[in-house]
């Protein structure tokens, strides 16, 4: 079972997330920050991280990026962002990320967007 790891500090997102994914039975853990997210990687060793860029505390979402991608077995990641600009998502992807997706986003092409990192 591929395991997959939510990091939003808005609780609302990761329910609606969670939600989502359990319908396709991904093992599913959660972080509401940075800090949060490292410790759960490094222990649960996900094999998809959708994690948010903005959020509070002092390590933000490219940083988490970065630093899992450093790994010598890095996660794949989607960075979910409600920041759209082309030097937004150019930051996205030199940080490391696989794929970048806008919020707000619909469900289906949230599945339709991790079944693709299955593919690569």
């Amino acid at each position: 079972m591929k395991k997959i790891l939510i990091v939003d500090d808005h609780a609302d997102i990761r329910r609606l997330i969670r939600m989502t994914l359990e319908f396709e039975a991904y093992q599913v853990f959660e972080a509401e920050d940075g800090e949060g997210a490292l410790a759960v990687a490094m222990q649960e060793q996900p094999d998809l991280v959708l994690l948010d860029v903005m959020m509070p505390g002092s390590v933000n979402g490219l940083e988490v990026c970065g630093t899992l991608k450093s790994l010598p077995q890095p996660p794949r990641i989607l960075l979910l962002t409600a920041r759209g600009r082309s030097e937004d998502l150019e930051a996205g992807l030199q940080a490391g990320a696989d794929a970048y997706m806008v919020k707000p986003f619909s469900p289906l092409k949230l599945m339709e967007t991790i079944d693709q990192q299955w593919e690569t």
